[in-house]
């Protein structure tokens, strides 16, 4: 099987796991909507570009924090188990168990996956109180761009000494 090749039958991939972690999803979604609805929050008439970077930062610092910050493995164990160091101050974990537990455990340990979970909630945040949801991305996105510099200032030093 090449590595472009998924297979669904191998007895590993917790299907069921994955649809209960969607359904959970969609669920809370549309509890939000249903809330938001009834209590007759308005919907943004629109994004504004700088507010989607906002989002966008601070979805994508989120998403490292819970899924590879050394601080947020308590998060993680019960779920992965530690496979490597990362930079900086991350880890990478990889998922254990079966079923549900295996879900949860390659959702909270790929950023990729849980910043679709943080996104959804940043952006709940966004409706129902944005100006405090823009202060909590202001913090992140300032996180984020520390973090880039961090990694600027050892690169230049590394090359520095090479």
């Amino acid at each position: 099987m090449t590595a472009q090749t998924a297979q669904y039958d191998d007895g590993e991939t917790p299907l069921a796991g994955y649809a209960a972690l969607a359904a959970a999803f969609t669920a809370g979604a549309a509890g939000f909507v249903a809330g938001v609805r009834r209590r007759g929050v308005p919907l943004p008439a629109r994004v504004p570009p700088w507010d989607v970077a906002l989002l966008g930062a601070a979805t994508y610092k989120t998403s490292r924090l819970l899924s590879n910050d050394k601080i947020t493995s308590f998060v993680r164990a019960p779920f992965t188990r530690r496979s490597a160091e990362g930079q900086g101050p991350e880890v990478l974990d990889e998922p254990r168990g079966t079923g549900l537990r295996r879900a949860v455990g390659d959702l909270v340990s790929c950023p990729f996956c849980t910043s679709v979970w943080a996104a959804g909630a940043l952006v709940c945040g966004y409706t129902a109180v944005p100006r405090a949801t823009r202060l909590v991305c202001a913090g992140l996105g300032a996180v984020t761009l520390a973090d880039w510099l961090q990694y600027a200032w050892t690169w230049t030093q590394q090359t520095a000494e090479d």
